[in-house]
């Protein structure tokens, strides 16, 4: 027979249930357990999530002590289990499924549990003994679920947010050192996939680069939105159970524990209901999923080959291609930050939908908004650094071979038409069409332009521009 693991009893209005003995959440949180099996994962998966809404209890606990509703003992434990953990500690307690029904309910009281139990040993008492303190009655004091978690989502999204655009900014970095690298190597731009007129390939890993710092800077600008907070408002935004000057302090305290410049929202009862927010940052979100989806469908195709097509850029060969082609290499990186993209665009439909659903004066739906939020965050972030590092920062190109296409390309001719002349231009261009003869060696042997002045127009600096 297996050992029998200890026990104590816990009891919540649908009965009694047994609870490990040595776990730190309690009957709330193996209800939920029991009830929401659905994604595979825990709320341990989202650690931003956890360490608000421990500052989110904190905060309460420190508010609530400075108006006399939580004596001194109880809210100097409070404060300390939530402290540690904000640092890391028990985020392996947290074992409900992020997706849930109950508008957060479950997520909040899984926090309260935990919170007390750690506070319960701190004070001297064993888990379970509530008595001596209570997640609802203490660490959930002048709160509702309605507001504490709402508050606690809007922080994790602040603080998932910041990696995103630390990871954007190295891909920015990236694609601005290739810029420079490649600024006088000459190619042929494109238009609709045909040959359009030259260009550098410095200019065009510049223009990646100017794409991810706009969307780096619409970014920046989403997060003010989510630092209004309803933190005071408890169930629909009366504020019913809280007393007066505890949203001021709550939200002060807040400032001070996690350096957000947060807000109280001037009207509580629109901010319970509303989640605008987050639609907007998931449309930001899925702005620049679709920008690095763009610039991972460009490399693919400027790297198609190496022989029969474009192979104006060489990705660095990162892992075999084929099981059954000996040689071949795939563009692995790139097609795994498209996918990303794609995830992501899902989960902004997800994000629309679960704001439209919202039903009078609280939006049950938040949670599958903060998952959805939380993992393309996550995933951006991963697939921002993975295509940095794995891909642009290792990339080359075959100067000579780029110049010669150049000087055979059709495309060409446009940068010669000032000087020779639309009808004469357009005599070469089908000549060289037609023959397959490149358009610099049609115009020399015409005597149009001596070998000096041509060289002089097919310089890099005038082919595509540049200054100095």
């Amino acid at each position: 027979m297996g050992q029998l693991t200890a026990t104590r009893v816990e009891h919540d209005l649908v009965g009694d249930l047994e609870i490990p003995v040595e776990a730190y959440w309690g009957v709330h949180t193996l209800r939920a357990k029991q009830n929401f099996d659905i994604t595979g994962t825990q709320l341990s998966s989202n650690p931003h999530l956890i360490r608000a809404l421990a500052h989110v209890k904190q905060a309460a606990a420190r508010a609530n002590r400075e108006l006399g509703l939580l004596n001194a003992e109880r809210a100097e434990a409070i404060d300390a289990a939530c402290e540690r953990i904000a640092a890391g500690e028990l985020h392996d307690q947290f074992i409900i499924d992020p997706i849930q029904g109950g508008a957060g309910t479950s997520t909040n009281m899984n926090a309260n549990e935990v919170i007390a139990n750690l506070a319960l040993e701190i004070m001297g008492h064993a888990k379970g003994e509530y008595q001596y303190l209570h997640p609802n009655d203490h660490v959930n004091l002048s709160q509702s679920t309605n507001d504490a978690y709402p508050t606690a989502v809007n922080m994790a999204t602040h603080f998932a947010t910041q990696p995103l655009l630390d990871a954007m900014k190295v891909l920015q970095d990236s694609c601005l050192a290739k810029a420079a690298e490649f600024r006088t190597v000459v190619k042929m731009g494109r238009t609709q996939l045909q040959d359009a007129v030259p260009m550098t390939v410095g200019q065009e890993f510049g223009g990646w680069a100017v794409t991810l710092g706009e969307d780096r800077a619409r970014l920046e600008e989403s997060l003010s939105l989510v630092t209004e907070i309803n933190l005071g408002a408890t169930a629909i935004g009366t504020g019913l159970n809280a007393p007066a000057g505890y949203a001021e302090a709550a939200c002060r305290h807040l400032r001070e524990l996690t350096g957000l410049p947060l807000t109280t929202s001037p009207d509580l009862i629109e901010a319970t209901s509303d989640v605008g927010a987050f639609v907007h940052l998931s449309g930001v979100l899925k702005r620049v999923a679709l920008k690095i989806s763009k610039i991972c469908n460009d490399l693919r195709l400027l790297s198609s080959g190496p022989r029969a097509g474009l192979n104006d850029i060489q990705l660095p060969a990162v892992q075999s291609g084929s099981s059954i082609m000996p040689g071949k290499v795939n563009p692995v990186i790139p097609e795994v930050v498209n996918q990303i993209a794609y995830q992501v665009v899902g989960h902004d439909l997800t994000v629309t939908m679960a704001a439209e659903g919202g039903q009078l004066q609280l939006n049950a739906f938040e949670p599958v908004i903060a998952h959805s939020i939380s993992l393309s965050l996550k995933h951006l972030t991963n697939g921002c650094l993975t295509l940095a590092e794995r891909c642009i920062d290792g990339i080359t190109v075959d100067e000579a071979a780029l110049r010669r296409e150049v000087e055979n390309s059709i495309g060409l001719v446009t940068a010669l038409n000032p000087r020779l002349g639309y009808s004469a231009s357009t005599q070469i261009a089908l000549e060289a069409l037609h023959t397959g003869r490149g358009v610099a060696e049609l115009v020399l042997e015409r005597g149009l332009l001596s070998a000096e002045d041509l060289n002089e127009l097919l310089s890099p600096e005038r082919l595509a521009n540049l200054s100095d």
